[in-house]
């Protein structure tokens, strides 16, 4: 498992246990003491911090955005689970930019796998291949192209730039 995903994995846990509590408590300090007990010694250069703050900042507008692109499943309707997952997929989707679309996309889909129901993929696919759908119309530029404007920059250009490091999966994603 990358370091990466577990970050993923202790903060979904962490927002499912915040969003059951009734959003109660210090979201922030609650990622902190969970990734000491349940991912101890992680070293995720502050992903999961990042991570956390982005969607705490985001999070009515992701959950809008969730609204708008599954009108038939009012978020209180949604699953617990499936609900943190897609608030996850649609931030880093939308506005988390430290790894390509299609990752975050996979990503989601494999936590929902994992915590989800049977058919928790399927929805979390279909609602971020929406998004991703939507970005492309926009003319939003994937970190994917990103990547390539830096493979093309000079080493003078590129001192000092960091390249995205989280590749995709060599898994299929259906969008």
């Amino acid at each position: 498992m990358s370091t990466r995903h577990l970050a993923r994995t202790v903060v979904l846990q962490t927002l499912f246990q915040w969003d059951f509590m009734g959003q109660d408590t210090d979201f922030i300090k609650q990622i902190k003491r969970n990734a000491q007990e349940l991912a101890p010694g992680m070293n995720d250069d502050g992903f999961a911090d990042r991570l956390s703050q982005g969607l705490v900042k985001h999070l009515a507008d992701v959950d809008a955005l969730i609204q708008r692109l599954a009108p038939e499943w009012p978020l209180d309707q949604v699953t617990a689970i499936d609900r943190n997952i897609l608030r996850l997929g649609v931030y880093e989707l939308k506005y988390g930019r430290e790894i390509p679309p299609k990752v975050a996309i996979n990503e989601a889909i494999e936590l929902a796998k994992t915590f989800g129901s049977d058919s928790s993929s399927k929805f979390v696919n279909g609602v971020l291949g929406s998004l991703y759908k939507e970005m492309e119309a926009e003319g939003l530029v994937p970190i994917e192209d990103f990547k390539k404007i830096f493979a093309s920059l000079t080493p003078d250009e590129s001192a000092g730039k960091v390249a995205p490091t989280e590749e995709p999966s060599s898994k299929s994603i259906e969008i």
